[in-house]
């Protein structure tokens, strides 16, 4: 017969290097840990927040938190001098969360990413609380892949030691872990630091709340078009998110536009982001595209799933680095959602098996000739919308990784 205890919500603290102000906060920190706090959950949530969107956004995620009865307990992020700036908010991360311990007699720690280990470590070790190291990616390689921390630079060769030094314990020392996806499980299953207990790896994809994007209709297409000027008739090729860096690979997906469209005349490529469109526009030109044929919508949260939805079609490339082994992207599940389908690259996490269930497209090589066939098999996907929705939500709805949470929650607490 199982225990009361088992049936009891946990008191956690959910700690974020991320803002619950930063886009990413709200479309994937917020909804889970609203559906946990629902489950009798209580949650205290530590983050880091930009002064400029705190200041425009927080009153607003207050109210959210206040309403899903989480108590948040923002700091400030700093941005400069590298490195020696994460290392003060690290500090003071341990500081407030050893205050909000004592007043509040936390079960769990659960780290989002690696700067919050560091400090559900010193709880773990000091206090006993139970850790859950959630990984999302391998922060230290994406860190070197990026060109942010350059090995040959002695500073940047400790600071990469050290975070692989942490990640070694955090993996010995977590009750439980948590990847993204199947394919970083299995290189993590190899790890001598796992030799002894690899059934403690859950996995849990980047998750999209199947209510928050709707199936997409006619009517709403047709609407989302009239707002952005879009014609009715006019073929359109859809990314949403971050186009910063190398790693999302912005001039293979404009080549790939080039090749969508020769095959769909007329046709316009919808970014729905918050960069500077000059960035966009000037890649753009170096592939000898038209700004024309371009359209950069900025979008709050609730207007993304609006404008995505007037795009026909969808791409999502990252570069296939070692960390993407560990990328779950969010803009897959969110355009699935939507019943869009999508083309992407390989050696991404386990977005080659997910785009086979899906209707997708795979791509391995970026040469025209290549390109050209996989926008072929993109436009005449006989995959229908609904098909194409249901079976991204089998992997993606967010209620089924609130669940896996719950479950990982009260099973390292018994």
């Amino acid at each position: 017969m199982a225990s009361s205890r088992s049936n009891e919500g946990r008191s956690i603290l959910y700690i974020t290097y991320d803002g619950l102000t930063d886009p990413l906060g709200r479309s994937q920190v917020l909804p889970y840990l609203t559906g946990l706090a629902a489950m009798g959950h209580r949650i205290t949530i530590l983050s880091c927040e930009k002064w400029d969107r705190w200041k425009s956004d927080g009153p607003a995620v207050q109210k959210l938190c206040d309403q899903a009865a989480l108590f948040w307990a923002p700091i400030a992020y700093h941005r400069r001098p590298p490195v020696l700036s994460a290392a003060y908010d690290t500090a003071m991360l341990a500081r407030r969360a050893a205050v909000l311990h004592r007043e509040r007699q936390f079960e769990i720690v659960h780290c989002r990413s690696y700067i919050p280990v560091i400090v559900g470590l010193h709880l773990k070790k000091r206090y006993g609380l139970k850790l859950i190291f959630d990984m999302r990616g391998y922060w230290a390689e994406e860190k070197v892949e990026s060109g942010n921390w350059p090995l040959r630079n002695p500073l940047f060769r400790a600071v990469f030691d050290y975070f692989k030094r942490e990640e070694a314990d955090a993996l010995i020392r977590a009750d439980a872990i948590v990847s993204l996806t199947r394919a970083s499980r299995h290189e993590l299953a190899g790890r001598p630091e796992l030799k002894d207990g690899p059934e403690k790896i859950a996995v849990i994809p980047t998750c999209v709340d199947f209510d928050h994007f709707a199936l997409a209709t006619q009517a709403g297409r047709k609407k989302a078009r009239q707002q952005l000027g879009i014609p009715h008739d006019t073929p359109v090729l859809g990314y949403v998110g971050s186009v910063g860096g190398d790693n999302y690979m912005l001039g293979e997906m404009l080549e790939f536009f080039r090749a969508y469209r020769e095959k769909r005349p007329g046709a316009c490529f919808l970014f729905i982001t918050q960069v500077d469109p000059q960035l966009i526009i000037a890649a753009a030109r170096e592939k000898d595209i038209g700004e024309d044929c371009l359209l950069i919508r900025a979008a709050r949260r609730d207007e993304v799933p609006f404008f995505t939805s007037a795009a026909d079609h969808g791409v999502a490339f990252k570069r296939a680095t070692f960390s993407a082994l560990a990328c779950s992207p969010t803009k897959l599940g969110e355009m699935m959602a939507l019943g869009t389908p999508v083309a992407a690259n390989s050696g991404v996490g386990d977005v080659t098996e997910i785009l086979a269930e899906t209707g997708g497209v795979t791509i391995d090589r970026f040469d025209r000739q290549s390109l050209s066939a996989a926008v072929g098999r993109l436009i005449s996907t006989e995959m229908t919308p609904k098909t194409i929705r249901d079976r991204a939500r089998t992997r993606f709805d967010l209620r089924n990784g609130v669940r896996a949470y719950d479950q990982i929650y009260r099973s390292v607490v018994t």
